[in-house]
């Protein structure tokens, strides 16, 4: 298929718009006056049509000419940005990274590192997941992120590099007007059988599935995210552990009460994952800053590490 209208054309068709005179766009594109007005004739002969009026002193565009113009600039910014990319590309950057966030953390916990980035490297798309439990692990295996912060337990398969980041505490929690409230604590375990538990479904599609929190009730209701287990626990629709962080201001305003239970779970230890075959610069900055980091289990954000203090 032949184009009829090249890049060369659209960018001179720009330049005499910009500059009002096909001599000075001559000279801006470092042409001679009559390599310009050759290109412009042949591109209106090819289309058909006229793409100024030369009834007029100054170089003016017809109706035509200007639709060929405002469209050909949107066709210069892609090609422009594809230079830059293929470039980027070749530098090692990547064009897109994908950062896979496990539910038991925030998203807030990770955007002071992508404004960060970007101040480097803004050419670079950032996308953002979220998984839940072994999802994390299998969007990793199955290609779909590049790297997980809050990733769970060891790697479930070769291949894969992991720094840790911390552990998340979980506390029982209910809501704030719910029976096991009235009961002395630390309450058995045998005591909550009685009431619905709510499960963050495992968003895993080829691991195998788990799910956190399961207390063995006699009832079950399932929710796709930490958010929506919160929710259901504050309307008291049912029981379970919650990550302390994600609950301060649930438990501050007394929507939630922390219930001591007599056999507590213990706290999860959580890492950053990646492909160790992945190069990519954009993921060796990610992870060299998040080696510098460690998560709150208190407040959930990922503070800087602490510094030894040096001997005198």
């Amino acid at each position: 298929m032949t184009l009829l209208i090249t890049l060369d054309a659209l960018q001179t068709l720009d330049a005499i718009d910009r500059r009002h005179s096909f001599a000075a766009a001559a000279e801006e594109l470092h042409r001679v006056p009559s390599a310009v007005s050759y290109t412009i004739n042949k591109l209106e002969e090819d289309l058909g049509v006229e793409l100024f009026d030369r009834s007029r002193r100054k170089a003016e565009l017809t109706a035509i000419g200007r639709l060929v113009l405002e469209q050909g600039r949107h066709i210069l910014k892609a090609a422009e940005e594809l230079t830059e990319l293929t470039r980027q590309a070749a530098d090692g950057w990547e064009v897109k990274l994908r950062i896979c966030i496990e539910s038991v953390l925030s998203c807030d916990a990770i955007y002071d590192l992508i404004e960060e980035f970007q101040r480097i490297q803004p050419k670079t798309q950032i996308r953002l997941s979220e998984e839940v439990l072994s999802g994390s692990w299998d969007a990793l295996i199955d290609d779909r992120c590049d790297l997980v912060v809050g990733a769970e337990g060891s790697a479930p398969a070769p291949g894969f590099a992991l720094h840790p980041l911390g552990q998340v505490t979980f506390d029982f929690a209910v809501a704030a007007e719910h029976p096991l409230t009235q009961l002395p604590t630390p309450i058995a375990t045998s005591a909550i059988l009685d009431y619905p538990t709510i499960i963050v479904s495992d968003s895993s599609q080829r691991l195998p599935t788990r799910s956190a929190g399961l207390l063995d009730g006699r009832s079950r209701i399932y929710v796709p995210s930490i958010e929506h287990k919160i929710a259901a626990q504050c309307k008291g629709l049912g029981v379970g552990y919650l990550p302390r962080h994600r609950i301060t201001q649930q438990v501050a305003a007394g929507r939630l009460v922390v219930v001591p239970l007599d056999a507590a779970r213990p706290p999860v230890d959580i890492s950053v994952a990646w492909r160790r075959s992945n190069n990519g610069k954009g993921l060796r900055w990610f992870v060299e800053r998040l080696k510098q980091i460690q998560f709150d289990p208190e407040s959930g954000e990922l503070i800087q590490k602490s510094l030894p203090t040096p001997s005198l």
